[in-house]
């Protein structure tokens, strides 16, 4: 059965159905446009390094980096390389590790349900053997030491180190180079066979396309006889709320200290609209309060405190968020307390309604302004996927953010005991 979700706001619409094994296949037809996309991902992440298989009773625990490890075996066809492929075809190929999904996506002029067939082909046949898992340790061993001497990866990671304790999302998503050794073609297998089932996955594809062909082509990449699989019991952690660590210092080549500030925050463990509000409530905080609008910007930029390099943003998931800034500065210590005494007075003297308007308007305006953006919807649209909800609520819940709502998210956010500091110095 084909359900239509539709969004007034939008003015679009996304074809939606369910096959008998669980995937789930999502369709937004943009008719006349050039560009068609798709993406197949899993519910399947570096933050999953225990879990029990379904059937099972004893908990598995794989290494770190191997979500990574398998997106970049996912690749590699005994007939040839997958790139080619679709270079051939006119399509360019990407796929990306997160902490909560893996997602294999192109984007083409031409040749859309041939590239459709490939993509769909390649990731449900594994193919992993003693010497191509082998080959692949050094490749990413030498991405892992590549990404150790980049002072902006090192700021960013530091700071999750500092915020979290125990939650998986403080490693590194390519895990370390110890780690990585230890992974051998069964441990692929399991942890394929575990999180690449159907049912744990999901199909979007936008342009100007056929839904009922491609939900035609999805089905018949499985066989008929596939059933659904049981839920996937991950494991949890009993993270702390206060931070692990308050402030890490460490030491580069570099011209310019590099920082990266994070705020802890308390997550709700539940996704869907709820979820969604928390998200879009935060980053409008965010915009007001350090946007590059917002009056204390100005004041940081005018003390020479920041520069163009300064940005902030909140990070909203199930069982994990934070608020983030980061840039460079000449004085990290400086920029620290005039930056939590400014966030305090704005605290004290409460959002302004104007500017709230402003960054609502704006937001709103730069996600319908998304949907002529053909290559970047699908990851968009799995982020949403992976929370429980889509893109229609999105919008949806964003329209509906009041200034009451903005209010108490400011009240809430910010909060200095529970904030780490990351700096990369000279």
């Amino acid at each position: 059965m084909i359900k239509i979700l539709e969004s007034d706001i939008l003015g679009e619409k996304i074809h939606f159905k369910r096959l008998k094994n669980g995937l789930e296949i999502y369709v937004l037809p943009k008719p006349g446009f050039y560009r068609k996309s798709a993406i197949y991902a899993t519910k399947y992440g570096s933050n999953d390094i225990s879990f029990i298989v379904p059937g099972e009773s004893e908990v598995t625990d794989v290494p770190l980096g191997i979500a990574h490890f398998l997106e970049h075996k996912a690749f590699e066809e005994p007939e040839g390389d997958v790139f080619e492929m679709f270079s051939n075809l006119g399509a360019d190929p990407n796929a990306s590790t997160g902490y909560d999904a893996t997602s294999y996506y192109f984007t083409t002029t031409e040749n859309f349900y041939e590239s459709l067939d490939l993509l769909l082909g390649f990731v449900n046949r594994p193919y992993f053997t003693d010497e191509n898992v082998e080959k692949e340790k050094g490749i990413i061993t030498q991405e892992l030491l590549m990404y150790e001497d980049n002072a902006h990866w090192m700021v960013y990671f530091n700071l999750l180190r500092g915020l979290y304790e125990k939650h998986p999302v403080r490693n590194d998503i390519g895990g370390t180079i110890e780690s990585i050794q230890t992974i051998d073609k069964d441990m692929l297998y399991r942890t394929y066979n575990t999180f690449y089932h159907p049912s744990n996955m999901v199909l979007f594809a936008v342009g100007d396309i056929a839904p009922e062909k491609v939900f035609m082509q999805a089905k018949a990449q499985f066989k008929e006889d596939l059933k659904e699989q049981s839920e996937i019991e991950r494991i949890t952690y009993e993270e702390p709320k206060g931070v692990f660590q308050n402030e890490i210092r460490h030491k580069m080549p570099i011209s310019r200290p590099i920082f990266a500030i994070g705020y802890k925050d308390i997550p709700i463990y539940r996704g869907g609209k709820e979820l969604l509000k928390k998200i879009i409530v935060n980053g409008i905080v965010s915009d007001m309060t350090i946007g590059s609008t917002s009056d204390l910007y100005s004041e940081l930029y005018e003390k020479g405190l920041i520069d163009g390099s300064f940005s902030g943003g909140y990070t909203g998931e199930k069982d994990y968020s934070y608020m983030v800034l980061s840039g460079e500065t000449r004085d990290v210590d400086l920029l620290v307390d005039e930056l939590q005494n400014g966030i305090e007075d704005i605290k004290r003297k409460g959002p302004d309604k104007d500017l709230f308007l402003q960054a609502k308007r704006g937001r709103i305006g730069r996600f319908i302004r998304y949907f002529d953006h053909i290559g970047g919807l699908g990851p968009l649209f799995v982020s949403l996927y992976i929370k429980e909800s889509n893109l229609f609520d999105y919008i949806e819940v964003l329209d509906s953010i009041t200034y009451e709502d903005v209010k108490i998210g400011l009240e809430n956010a910010f909060v200095e005991n529970r904030r780490v500091v990351s700096v990369v110095e000279p």
